[in-house]
């Protein structure tokens, strides 16, 4: 790879990696590649792990009215009902309910004396955040999102007869739940969240000790795999339990969580694994506690460390594009998007989450920026080809290749009728002996720059250079009307030109040179000839042969038009007959005419 190869990879690689983390750090990849993270990562895996949700749902509200009219007599029943059997009872029962104020003395009394005894009851808190600006040791002044502003807990004595944890659910700004707090920092203690709680518990009942998740950010947030849907686990009527309808016994050992399952309590969220249904809050803490069992729980990738991986191969893309067909490309595009889903996927497996479409998208802009510079720099060359073609061939021509699609050049060719004109420069050859070599180059380019466009002015196709000889059709490639006397208009502008080049050639280099010029016209053989790699478009036959005799028969400064071109235009044209004249590889003479003077 050459040097200016790796300055460009290293600029391609400095613009992608600070887009890449302007794009991570302000969200601009958000909420869609957060879906599409969803929908390829989160699946539906409940495992037989004894997790039972004992909501609060129509059925308990039909039958024991509103939650805020309850006495704390009925949430106490619940908890002797499910420790009635010292050796059936729940690991753990969390209450995803806020018992913060006193109802009846007797009855708080009474729920805070049966959590105190069963000695296996979370009790829910809440904290109530507010953005405040902190100011640091250093006196810098930041903005915190979750500076504590209120906390809401238990009553006093439920406080000191269980565990508390914080219910607080966190909304991604799509509004889905993906992620929770662990913990949060609260008067230089850590406060740990209900579900954590509940699964700390459950694995101390288990004899095992809990691992605190890896977490991130200054609310120490975890992102979370999904194991059910909405209404994915055992669930059970509150009042089903309280009037025995169901055996408690059902609960051994497990984690029981007991909150809001109608509608009507306003504690339901859209989850990551189903975006278009509503999950219950219980339901949501009874996810996050089978994540941490299972160790299904993620951190975001670095995005320093994302930027620098996406930017080099983003660079290295850039590069191979651009020296590549785009096939090749195309292929190389879909290899590496295939390649970023399943390292994604491989990646959130091992506890590492990263954008899934973000590199896509900047290889995708990559790849229809090669195809736009491809396709603008193929313009520019093809019109630059088309502009050096025209120098070597008709301009019709390359402007036919350039307007037809269908247009293919193959051999072969087509009878037309046509004129041709030969143009050569009488005593050039003399001239060229005495003279320098750039100065006879110089000369004969003055005299082919004046052939060719009088050739161009009238519409006639130049066919080649021989020399100093200029031979040029008219009629051909396509046709062209009044196309014979177009031929002899060429002419005449042809000796008007020379004149005045003659003139200055005399004071420069004290020597004088003219035009002899032949015009013939007739059936001829026009096309392609040649072989596949080499090819010419040309005119061949009799036609082409007799007006190149004409030339070499012609005098300096003297044009002669065939028989055949004088009858096609006499009444545009004075001249003098000069007879017939025998023409070399020719039986018969040719009647002869010369060109005086030309009526436009």
């Amino acid at each position: 790879m050459k040097k200016k190869d790796y300055i460009k990879l290293a600029v391609v690689t400095i613009i992608i990696m600070t887009a890449s983390t302007l794009l991570l750090y302000l969200g601009a990849a958000g909420s869609w590649d957060a879906r599409i993270s969803d929908w390829l990562n989160q699946k539906e895996t409940v495992t037989d792990k004894k997790i039972y949700i004992i909501g609060i749902d129509d059925k308990t509200l039909g039958k024991y009215g509103p939650v805020n009219t309850w006495s704390r007599d009925l949430p106490a029943k619940l908890v002797e009902t499910l420790n009635r059997d010292e050796k059936a009872r729940p690991a753990v029962i969390g209450f995803d309910v806020i018992y913060s104020e006193n109802v009846d003395d007797a009855g708080d009394m009474h729920f805070a004396e049966a959590c105190k005894k069963a000695g296996n009851v979370i009790a829910a808190m809440s904290f109530s955040f507010k953005e405040q600006p902190e100011t640091a040791a250093d006196g810098t002044v930041t903005y915190n999102p979750y500076h504590i502003e209120n906390v809401i807990t238990p009553y006093q004595s439920l406080r000191e007869s269980v565990t508390c944890g914080f219910a607080n659910t966190t909304i991604d700004p799509d509004g889905c739940v993906r992620q929770a707090m662990a913990y949060i920092d609260y008067q230089g203690e850590p406060v740990y969240s209900l579900s954590f709680q509940a699964y700390r518990k459950y694995m101390e009942s288990q004899g095992s000790e809990a691992r605190l998740p890896d977490t991130y950010g200054r609310n120490n947030s975890f992102y979370f795999s999904y194991s059910g849907k909405p209404g994915g686990y055992n669930l059970v009527s509150m009042a089903d339990v309280l009037d025995g309808t169901v055996d408690p016994g059902i609960f051994q050992n497990a984690v029981v969580l007991v909150g809001a399952y109608a509608v009507g309590m306003q504690d339901a969220y859209p989850p990551a694994i189903s975006h278009n249904s509503q999950m219950y809050g219980v339901e949501i803490h009874a996810n996050i506690v089978e994540a941490l069992l299972d160790g299904k729980t993620q951190l975001p990738v670095s995005p320093g460390l994302y930027a620098l991986a996406g930017g080099l191969i983003c660079g290295i893309f850039f590069l191979l594009a651009r020296k590549t067909k785009i096939l090749i490309s195309s292929i190389l595009l879909a290899v590496l998007v295939v390649l970023d889903i399943v390292l994604t996927r491989l990646l959130y497996t091992g506890g590492i989450i990263t954008p899934v479409i973000l590199l896509p998208v900047l290889l995708a802009i990559i790849y229809l920026v090669r195809l736009i510079q491809g396709y603008l720099v193929e313009i520019h060359r093809r019109r630059h080809v088309l502009n050096v073609f025209k120098q070597y061939v008709a301009p019709q021509v390359v402007d036919k290749i350039s307007r037809d699609r269908d247009f293919e050049l193959v051999l072969g060719g087509e009878n037309r009728h046509i004129a041709v004109l030969f143009v050569d420069i009488r005593g050039f050859t003399t001239m060229s002996e005495s003279l320098r070599p750039d100065e006879v180059v110089e000369i004969l380019n003055e005299y082919l720059s004046l052939t060719t466009r009088s050739i161009f002015d009238n519409g006639g196709t130049l066919d080649k250079f021989v020399g100093d000889a200029t031979m040029a059709v008219f009629n051909a490639p396509f046709d062209l009307d009044h196309y014979i006397f177009r031929a002899v208009c060429t002419a005449w502008d042809m000796m008007a030109g020379a004149d005045a080049i003659a003139d200055q050639l005399e004071q420069r280099f004290g020597r004088r040179v003219a035009f002899g010029i032949g015009i013939h016209c007739g059936e001829a053989v026009v096309g392609n000839i040649g072989c596949d790699f080499r090819m010419d478009y040309t005119a061949i036959g009799d036609t082409v042969n007799t007006a190149a005799r004409l030339e070499s028969s012609a005098e300096r400064g003297q044009i002669l038009i065939s028989q055949q071109v004088y009858e096609a235009v006499k009444d545009q044209v004075e001249v003098t007959s000069i007879g017939q004249i025998p023409l070399k590889g020719k039986s018969n003479g040719v009647f002869v005419y010369q060109l005086d003077k030309v009526i436009k």
